[in-house]
């Protein structure tokens, strides 16, 4: 039966080896990502391979909440189902960037674009007979949580925030298990391991420098799509799930703890609310307005609010 796949983040690195396989099995692969070129460089090779009319890209970036709803009803309005949602788009910025939005752009890319992509395509999985959703973060992280400061306007650094990224990204998937009891989709949350990609980002020279050593000695991508490929064909038994490489980890430490999942669900919920009506509350909580260019309705109906 054909299943469709979504990726965002699937014209480089670990995302195209998925969309790639996928497509090679004959399925539907729907790829997201900022980088048009790229885009339209899978979609010629999909095209060569004879798979066009299952190669679907969609070009955003996901830093951007109109850009991110605007996938998801895209998505909505084309696909019956969606089999499985792998998320691996993550750009690294050394220096501090605030996006048209209002959001600081780690936060936005690498935490609430996998929000709004999970709770705005939930009901399209559920649709699915085994559906999954892969968020690849980084699980079981020793990052800190600014609750005071989430978005790192007192004290930024371009590591804290990707490390307090893969946090965020462990209690969304708490979360979302909690908000949905008896829910067909299982949230996986899955450390790869260092895997020789492009490493996307900004980054100051001597950061770069170091990046280079460390893509030297990193996994290829076709060693890291192991445990990738066996997770997305035979998903996890439990709603939620957390591995590092092919090793699983509990997702009931204290790090994926059910009140501070509730605290950030609700966060993150007021702050949708208020990016609709044109105020976004920075780490500070200040209201600050915003307009909005193109932007839907696409938020409002894709919150749920955990159990009590």
């Amino acid at each position: 039966m054909l299943k469709t796949y979504v990726i965002a983040g699937g014209t480089d690195g670990i995302g195209r080896a998925i969309a790639d396989t996928y497509l090679e099995r004959g399925q539907e692969v729907v790829v997201v990502g900022r980088n048009a070129g790229k885009g339209e460089a899978w979609l010629d090779g999909a095209r060569q391979r004879g798979a066009a009319a299952r190669a679907h890209f969609i070009h955003a970036d996901l830093s951007r909440l109109a850009d991110t709803g605007a996938v998801v009803e895209r998505i909505r309005s084309s696909c019956a189902q969606v089999d499985a949602l792998v998320l691996c788009a993550r750009h690294f910025r050394t220096t501090r960037a605030v996006t048209a939005d209002g959001f600081e752009n780690t936060f936005a890319h690498f935490y609430l674009s996998r929000f709004v992509l999970s709770h705005g395509l939930a009901d399209l999985l559920e649709s699915a007979d085994a559906p999954v959703i892969l968020n690849i973060a980084g699980p079981g992280g020793e990052g800190e949580i600014c609750w005071e400061d989430l978005q790192l306007a007192r004290e930024y650094d371009g590591q804290r925030a990707l490390m307090q990224g893969g946090r965020l990204n462990d209690l969304l998937g708490v979360a979302f298990a909690d908000a949905r009891p008896g829910t067909k989709v299982r949230y996986v949350l899955l450390d790869p391991g260092t895997v020789s990609t492009s490493f996307s980002g900004q980054y100051t020279p001597d950061v770069m420098a170091r990046i280079d050593v460390i893509r030297r000695s990193a996994q290829p991508v076709h060693e890291a799509m192991v445990p990738i490929v066996r997770l997305l064909d035979a998903p996890p038994a439990a709603p939620l799930s957390a591995f590092v490489r092919d090793v699983p980890i509990s997702p009931h430490g204290p790090g994926f703890a059910i009140e501070e999942a509730r605290r950030l669900h609700l966060h993150t919920t007021r702050l949708l609310a208020d990016w609709e009506t044109g105020t976004t509350r920075e780490a500070s909580g200040a209201g600050k307005s915003r307009t909005h260019i193109g932007t839907s309705n696409c938020i409002s109906w894709l919150i749920q609010r955990p159990r009590k």
